[in-house]
C-alpha cells in the first residue's frame, strides 16, 4: 500500500521524528547534547522507504515550541503518537517503519553523549517509546 500523505501529514511525521531527537538532546543538556542530536540526526537521515524519503525532505517546516524539555515534550511526544497513528491507519507496515526509524535514532543518540546515559535521558527515551506504542 502507497502512502498518501498531505503536506501537515508529513510535516507531523517530521517533526515527531525529529522532536524526539531534540528532547534527548535536552533531556542529556550535561552529556554533550550537541553529541546527542548529531547522532539521532544522522540515524533519522539513514533511514529508507517512504518514511525515509519524508524525514530527508525540507527540514524547514520543523517546529519545536518551547525552550523547556517540558514544553517541547508537550508538543513532540503528541506528535509522536499521531504520527504513528496516521500511518498506522494508511499502512501498518510503514507505522512500523516509522517506528523503528525512530527507536534507532533514540538508541544512537542515546549512546551518543560522554558517559552513560543518566536518569533523565533513559526516563525520556521510555517517554518517547512509551508515545509511539500509544499509537
Amino acid at each position: 500500500m502507497a502512502l498518501n500523505l498531505t503536506a501537515q501529514d508529513q510535516q507531523t511525521v517530521r517533526t515527531a521524528a525529529y522532536g524526539a531527537v531534540s528532547l534527548l538532546s535536552a533531556a542529556s543538556a550535561t552529556n554533550s547534547p550537541h553529541k546527542v542530536a548529531t547522532a539521532g540526526s544522522v540515524a533519522l537521515n539513514s533511514a529508507t522507504g517512504p518514511i525515509g524519503h519524508v524525514l530527508a525532505a525540507k527540514s524547514s517546516d520543523i517546529k519545536l515550541p518551547g525552550k523547556t524539555v517540558a514544553e517541547i515534550a508537550d508538543y513532540v511526544l503528541p506528535a509522536l503518537t499521531d504520527a504513528a497513528s496516521l500511518l498506522k491507519q494508511q499502512d501498518p507496515a510503514a507505522a512500523e517503519n516509522f517506528r523503528g526509524i525512530v527507536a534507532v535514532a533514540v538508541e544512537e543518540a542515546v549512546k551518543a553523549g560522554k558517559r552513560a546515559p543518566g536518569p533523565a535521558v533513559a526516563a525520556m527515551a521510555n517517554k518517547i517509546t512509551a508515545a509511539l506504542d500509544a499509537a
